[in-house]
């Protein structure tokens, strides 16, 4: 009787637990098939960001709008990490509006030496003149910052790494020769790799070539401001960029001859921390101040008042 009693109820529908236990194939003709549930609700839901509207700062990996960014010219908010800016973008902060004349515009790099490696310099050229716009890595001119002309020169590093040739060393050797003559205080703003390699000892030349206009615009008495933005490196470093009569940096610029990896290799000896940082060479007394880009304009308005304050009266007196 147990066994009957036990056998009636383990076949009993009642013990079948609806939804868990699959009914008996004869009572449903269409199969019972398991499947996995796929969880891909979420990812279908995930919003693609466009590339080109977010920048992730280096310092702080602070994720920053691009158009925030470049109100602020291009420092993060939050940590002040100076980004790499363009020469354009830099003179449209610091001179007044249509008042910069460009100098030398359509002046380009020739490849004299034929040189050939992984891809010809021409081609590289070619490259660079289509991907920045520009016909080189400087642009130089007279414009007018707060209420005083100044001859500017500004680097740009997009520009096969800012590096100085031919066209480079020309070009600043023009605006210091016009500064000497109509009587302007010169500003620089370098940032480069060095010496261009592809021309060989042409590039080379421009350092001497440069320092000798400077000469001259020290013997006319007027101000040379140097500004060292990140990176500057080898033949810009070691020529012009050094010898300012007032030599500015930006926070954190990288400023040196040589890379730190090749000075340790070259030497031998462990580098103190922070060496190469314009941190480090103002404790030095290798540069005078450390100014944020923010701040740049009202500052250079200040030091040029200052500079240029004998020389307005020695004008005035002459007139008189």
């Amino acid at each position: 009787m147990s066994t009957t009693s036990f056998t009636k109820k383990s076949l009993g529908t009642d013990s079948i637990e609806p939804g868990l236990t699959p009914p008996p194939a004869s009572d449903h003709p269409t199969p019972f098939i398991k499947r996995k549930l796929k969880l891909g609700g979420a990812k279908s839901k995930k919003r693609e960001i466009p590339e080109g509207l977010w920048q992730k700062c280096p310092k702080c990996e602070t994720m920053i709008f691009d158009k925030e960014l470049d109100e602020n010219l291009k420092v993060c908010a939050k940590c002040e990490y100076h980004f790499s800016i363009g020469a354009r973008e830099r003179i449209h902060s610091l001179v007044e509006t249509c008042t910069f004349e460009e100098m030398d515009a359509q002046m380009i790099s020739v490849d004299t030496l034929q040189f050939t490696g992984a891809s010809a310099y021409k081609d590289k050229l070619a490259a660079n003149w289509k991907k920045t716009s520009l016909k080189d890595a400087v642009i130089t001119g007279v414009g007018r910052i707060g209420e005083h002309r100044v001859a500017l020169g500004v680097m740009d590093f997009s520009f096969l790494g800012g590096s100085m040739g031919a066209v480079v060393g020309e070009k600043l050797a023009r605006l210091i020769e016009a500064g000497t003559e109509k009587g302007l205080p010169v500003i620089i703003i370098s940032t480069s790799g060095g010496a261009r390699m592809y021309e060989g000892m042409f590039s080379l030349m421009q350092m001497a070539k440069t320092c000798a206009a400077l000469a001259y615009l020290a013997k006319a008495r007027l101000p040379y401001i140097s500004i060292l933005t990140n990176p500057d490196y080898a033949g810009v470093m070691a020529s012009y960029a050094s010898v300012g009569d007032l030599i500015l940096a930006e926070p954190g610029a990288m400023i040196g001859f040589a890379g730190p990896r090749v000075i340790k290799d070259t030497t031998q000896a462990e580098l103190p921390p922070g060496f190469q940082t314009a941190e480090f060479l103002l404790d030095h007394g290798l540069i005078d101040a450390i100014v944020p880009r923010k701040e740049m304009k009202e500052r250079l308005i200040e030091y040029l008042a200052f500079m240029m304050a004998g020389r307005k009266n020695r004008v005035v007196t002459a007139a008189a």
